[in-house]
């Protein structure tokens, strides 16, 4: 007779979505405790810990990936309860950073798919928290780490009724987002602090809801997307994504000196104002409903965890918790699945409780957080008083490139094609410079720009009836 080897253990602070998504790809090795401070709502419904929710919610098809990956079939349930998955950029009319109008080619695979944040968590909580192997602990606080600089050992927490008690794990995951406590409790055990980066376009975002024109709630209106420019300070941007039950989440954005207010009287007139006055013609007709919703915590935060000098077996970062995003790219909900993924794919074949494992889970989760960064600050370092180092000649290098790239895609469906690879986090940066972009950017054929927004007639009758 022998003993059957224990099944290693996992405590996972947070259950956002980069919290559910880690349970997912623990779950089938690992018995899991997932941490979360508030109380979940049942259904699809907001919840205090997601203040960023009522805004406009985008998963790029690299999301969509990896979303069916940890969680097969999930993307359809989304689609069979309002989702829906939108061609980029058939489905689209969307306006570049340097005001370049992409046409609607329909031969790229991409789809984004969109719904509210709200359906979206609640599918992903009723997926994964029906596992098994996984245990919830609601209204409870985690309040720092047990072990020491070489090895975390668990997590200290609190109940809602003061109780205080110490959950054990092999692994403990930090998935509380950009208000995580990591920096500090890393600090409490000895362990140097990593270095960090903050790139801050100083953009603020308003949101409100409108309930579609009648024909329009009946009909898939494209996503509507006016970005602002970074050459022009103060950028300004918005966007129309249609949702579940005939809504219009409708986010405005703009930078230092530029943003928009949460007076609703001034919410189409900012949008009016926009590059482009295509979003505030579009909502002229449409009935806003509740108030509008503000954030301005949307600096581009970096922490270099995967580089730290040293760095504790049995601790892992993941998502917001390393890097938080300008929202604006959309790439936060990807990021976060893609880095669930890689762990998954690690923790198959490797002892949770070896040595190294945990670094080689941070390198790994990296990967994906170091792309969508790029992206981001690529964009927003341009911006005045965005950060303390100006960009430097291979970035402003490859801004210019990334500009000629856009406006070869625009006109071209190849292009576009390989674009969209980047952008959509399907593949590396150096996609760009494949043939499939090189060749149509140096020797065309050229088509002349468009001049305003692919807005069909029939559209915009459907918009305004």
């Amino acid at each position: 007779m022998y003993e059957r080897a224990r099944r290693p253990t996992a405590v996972i602070i947070g259950a956002s979505a980069t919290g559910l998504f880690a349970a997912a790809a623990l779950a089938d090795t690992a018995d899991v405790t997932l941490v979360e401070r508030d109380l979940l709502p049942e259904g699809p419904l907001a919840r205090r810990g997601v203040p960023q929710a009522r805004h406009a919610h985008l998963v790029w098809s690299g999301g969509v990936h990896a979303f069916n990956d940890l969680l097969p079939g999930v993307v359809e349930e989304v689609v069979a309860r309002g989702g829906r998955l939108v061609h980029i950029m058939g489905d689209m009319v969307s306006r570049a950073p340097n005001e370049v109008w992409f046409r609607r080619f329909l031969a790229t695979h991409h789809r984004n798919l969109v719904c509210s944040r709200n359906l979206l968590d609640a599918v992903l909580r009723e997926r994964v928290l029906a596992h098994k192997r996984l245990t919830l602990c609601q209204n409870t606080t985690a309040l720092g780490l047990e072990g020491d600089a070489n090895r975390v050992t668990g997590v200290r927490v609190t109940t809602s009724g003061g109780d205080t008690t110490t959950l054990r794990a092999d692994l403990v995951i930090d998935a509380s987002g950009r208000g995580s406590r990591t920096p500090q409790w890393l600090d409490d055990l000895g362990v140097p602090a990593a270095k960090e980066r903050q790139v801050d376009a100083g953009v603020a975002y308003s949101t409100r809801l409108f309930r579609a024109p009648h024909s329009a709630a009946c009909h898939d209106f494209p996503l509507v997307n006016v970005q602002a420019n970074p050459a022009k300070a103060p950028g300004q941007g918005g966007i129309i994504v249609p949702v579940e039950d005939g809504r219009w989440i409708v986010t405005l954005s703009g930078t230092r000196g530029g943003e928009p207010t949460s007076d609703p009287n001034a919410f189409i007139d900012f949008a009016l104002g926009l590059g482009d006055p295509v979003i505030g013609e579009l909502l002229k007709d449409a009935e806003p409903f509740g108030d509008v919703a503000t954030t301005r915590s949307t600096a581009n935060h970096r922490r270099y965890y995967e580089k730290a000098k040293h760095w504790p077996d049995g601790y892992l970062v993941l998502g917001d918790a390393i890097a938080g995003y300008n929202p604006v790219y959309g790439h936060g909900l990807t990021v976060a699945a893609q880095c669930a993924l890689a762990v998954g794919d690690i923790v198959r074949t490797t002892p949770l409780t070896a040595s190294g494992t945990a670094r080689r889970l941070q390198r790994a989760a990296a990967r994906p957080v170091g792309a969508a960064w790029d992206l981001a600050v690529g964009q927003d370092a341009f911006y005045p008083g965005a950060t303390d180092t100006p960009p430097s000649p291979v970035e402003r290098f490859l801004a210019r490139f990334v500009d000629r790239a856009v406006e070869t895609g625009a006109a071209n469906p190849r292009a576009l094609g390989a674009l969209l690879d980047v952008m959509s986090l399907e593949k590396s940066a150096t996609r760009l410079f494949s043939p499939d972009m090189v060749m149509p950017m140096l020797f065309g054929p050229k088509r002349p720009p468009l001049q305003g927004p692919p807005l069909s007639e029939a559209e915009r009758k459907i918009a305004t009836s």
